[in-house]
């Protein structure tokens, strides 16, 4: 006997799936012999009682169980059987005219509802259309089910909708925590930097003062060393001049030679530039630290958009660089290209000149480029991009819905200029390392463009920072003497 999980299954089996095989009605209390037939627990026993051997009365082989076990899922599924047969005789006894009390067997077309034999003969239903209950149900299944049908599309469509709502708020919260990382590590270094900045100015004040106030105290001590000898002279010849007209003329020769042998020391001078030179120090502090961090910092003209980025790509955690990898399960928001592996920049540009580089050191194919703000990100790219690309081997333009044209270098590029003039309609490419110019599109651009790049390498392909320099603008003689004037009227 077959035991099906699955209710439907279950309840689409007759009456004799259920029954025993002794009784024939439906099992009770069932148990299960190891040949795996089932029987009522005492129709068992009354069966062997009629035979020599306990055997099978199905398969008639021997049991050596005198207390087979119960048969619980086969039990389960009688109970739910009968159930089921009972709610079912209760709805067909329920199911008669409430006008005639008798079955319903009839579905009237033009009123759409169940009627007995009388109601078809009545006035009521005179010149009316019907069918039999099980075929009207039939056919209104069907009609009701492809009504359903575009309900349960669009159900899976906000299903597939919600989804990605779910994914896209789990990455807001990974991209959030991504990014304090990465802010907080930038900020560390920045911190770094300026504690050491602050110790070596510290430290060079400290050297400055110990330098000056060491020669301060040399030059201290050599007037000391004058004065004191000035002092006992003084002291020793006053000393003289006080005692009485005998004692002093008696001692005066050697007063006389005291006085004018000891040699006249030069008048002593202020030390210049004793004092510590704060000017050096204070002076500009901000700006020159901030002039020195050029050394520290980098700027890179276009930064990659992570949320454009294809499945496929993987980018640097600064943002200027981009690989091909695995694919990565993220949200199929609006901005993603979900056809061409590429990326776009965080800003595009809608006037005025503008250039970058790209480092493009692998062999697979890659691509550098413009698009268009309003180009579809979903399937492939009909029109609004202009871009140089290497495929298969070779370089060529890709400018949709024109054709590539393929054009040989004479040295392979390791790096691409890209140079846009919005307002002259020219978009060019260089090899910066050769200044050659490898190829110009013309054409009058006419909404935001954004830079994109690439690529199916594994390599990264990567966008070139920018010296950074920093410059002091200084202001014209007339303006000084503009301002110079204005400053004593004032």
């Amino acid at each position: 006997m077959s035991v099906f999980s699955a209710s439907d299954k279950m309840f689409s089996q007759t009456e004799s799936d259920f029954s025993c095989p002794v009784c024939q009605d439906i099992f009770k209390d069932p148990v299960v012999l190891l040949c795996s037939h089932s029987f009522c627990k005492d129709c068992l026993p009354r069966w062997w009682r009629q035979k020599p051997m306990h055997e099978c009365p199905v398969c008639k082989e021997i049991s050596f169980l005198s207390n087979p076990p119960p048969n619980l899922a086969l039990r389960n599924l009688c109970e739910a059987f009968l159930q089921q047969r009972a709610q079912k005789a209760s709805a067909e006894a329920e199911a008669l005219c409430s006008l005639h009390s008798e079955k319903l067997r009839l579905f009237c077309l033009d009123h759409h509802q169940p009627m007995c034999l009388v109601c078809r003969d009545s006035k009521e239903h005179n010149n009316h259309k019907f069918r039999p209950i099980d075929e009207a149900a039939k056919d209104h299944r069907e009609e009701i089910q492809k009504s359903l049908k575009p309900l349960q599309d669009k159900m899976k469509i906000f299903e597939k909708v919600k989804a990605n709502c779910d994914q896209t708020a789990d990455l807001i919260k990974i991209q959030t925590l991504n990014t304090v990382t990465q802010i907080k590590e930038q900020f560390k270094k920045l911190h770094q930097f300026l504690q050491e900045e602050e110790d070596h100015r510290i430290s060079a004040l400290k050297e400055e003062e110990k330098q000056k106030s060491q020669k301060m105290k040399e030059k201290i001590k050599s007037l000391n060393r004058e004065r004191a000898a000035l002092s006992d002279t003084i002291r020793a010849t006053e000393d003289e001049l006080r005692a009485d007209d005998i004692s002093f003329l008696q001692n005066y020769k050697a007063a006389v030679k005291r006085v004018k042998q000891l040699p006249l020391p030069d008048d002593p001078e202020l030390v210049s530039g004793a004092l510590i030179d704060e000017a050096k120090h204070l002076g500009n502090l901000s700006f020159n630290i901030w002039n020195k961090m050029k050394e520290f910092v980098s700027y890179t003209p276009v930064i990659l958009d992570p949320n454009s980025a294809h499945p496929h790509l993987i980018l640097s955690e600064d943002l200027t660089g981009v690989s091909h990898g695995d694919r990565q399960e993220l949200p199929d928001n609006p901005e993603r290209f979900d056809f061409c592996p590429c990326v776009l920049s965080s800003e595009g540009f809608d006037s005025g000149s503008h250039s970058w580089e790209a480092e493009v050191i692998n062999d697979k194919n890659w691509g550098v480029g413009v698009i268009q703000e309003s180009v579809r990100k979903k399937g492939e790219i009909q029109r609004g991009c202009w871009a140089l690309c290497y495929l298969e081997g070779q370089y060529r333009t890709f400018s949709p819905p024109l054709p590539d044209r393929v054009f040989s270098v004479k040295t392979k590029p390791q790096r691409i200029r890209v140079h846009l003039d919005f307002n002259r309609g020219n978009l060019s490419f260089w090899d910066p390392d050769t200044n050659t110019l490898l190829h110009t599109f013309r054409h009058t651009f006419t909404e935001r463009l954004f830079p994109y790049v690439g690529t199916q390498n594994k390599l990264p392909l990567k966008i070139s920072p920018l010296k950074v320099s920093v410059s002091v603008k200084q202001p014209s003689l007339h303006t000084f003497s503009s301002s110079f004037r204005k400053l004593f009227r004032s």
